[in-house]
């Protein structure tokens, strides 16, 4: 696998930012204008077939993500492949996921989301749905896939099981449910039966995502993950003013419909969330701001 200072598709590769199960993803620099940027590969031997799916997921990545030209959403500028394994270069935007504030012990990072919360659910929405109207589904919008710099600017990041949306009689017609995608605490019922899905679905895991973050713990829990889909599909979760008692009974109503059973009774679209977003207030104290949750 390739080494520290090893020159990629004309970059050099500098630091080890993320590693997951089967990519890497590398802080590059191009030489010749010493300009930064972030590379993603696969960390897989060539010769494997087994793992020929990863290697699709990354090249769907790859194809949807030259596609975003958006300040909120992370673009892809170059694909590429050595040895047989595909990699894309992409924007370089030093800042830690959302999830790496929730996870931190430190109150500091925590209040962060708090006192930022707002806007950073509003360039999320308006980044979602810029994505909506560009015909496509993120599918896996959850705190991991965010990223949110020291200013508070975000930018949603991994494409790998984004999906065009599909419409029209034909599109129902020769749909055939297979295998669900997605990340099971944040996944909308619609996934979880492998239907043809629409913005709607990233309505609902915005919404999951949202509720995580104002009450410090997703809406649902299992012991296992059959438990966890069932209960995205029957249960009703709790409301997150029950969880944190700072926020505005609007807001936590307003996040239980986003979490709608059925994707007819959600906003219709993220340009209806910002709207309502202009006139909610997250928490009950003046200007809007409350205390972070506990970890629950």
């Amino acid at each position: 696998m390739p080494e520290i200072n090893e020159i990629i598709g004309g970059y050099k590769l500098r630091t080890l930012i993320h590693q997951a199960q089967y990519t890497k993803v590398y802080e590059v620099v191009e030489p010749r204008s010493n300009r930064h940027f972030a590379m993603k590969l696969i960390d897989i031997p060539s010769d494997h077939k087994e793992f020929e799916p990863q290697k699709q997921m990354l090249l769907n990545e790859a194809e949807i993500g030259k596609k975003m030209k958006h300040d909120n959403v992370v673009n892809i500028s170059a694909v590429g492949k050595t040895s047989k394994v595909p990699y894309f270069v992409m924007e370089y935007f030093p800042a830690g996921s959302i999830r790496v504030r929730l996870m931190s012990k430190e109150p500091k990072e925590k209040q962060f989301l708090v006192d930022k919360g707002k806007d950073i659910f509003r360039q999320v929405a308006t980044g979602l749905a810029y994505m909506n109207a560009s015909g496509y589904v993120h599918c896996d919008i959850k705190p991991d896939n965010i990223l949110v710099n020291s200013l508070g600017q975000a930018k949603i990041i991994d494409f790998a099981i984004s999906k065009p949306v599909k419409k029209g009689f034909f599109a129902k017609l020769f749909h055939r449910a297979g295998k669900p995608q997605g990340t099971p605490s944040y996944m909308s019922p619609e996934q979880i039966n492998d239907e043809l899905l629409d913005g709607r679905a990233d309505i609902y895991c915005y919404g999951a995502m949202l509720y995580e973050i104002v009450c410090g713990r997703p809406p649902f829990r299992g012991a296992n993950t059959n438990e966890l889909l069932k209960k995205h599909l029957v249960e009703k979760p709790p409301p997150p003013q029950s969880w944190n008692p700072e926020l505005t009974d609007d807001f936590s109503n307003y996040v239980l419909k986003l979490l709608a059973k059925k994707k007819d009774e959600r906003p219709r679209n993220f340009h209806e969330i910002l709207m309502a977003l202009k006139d909610l207030r997250v928490y009950k104290v003046t200007g809007g701001k409350g205390k972070a949750p506990a970890a629950g």
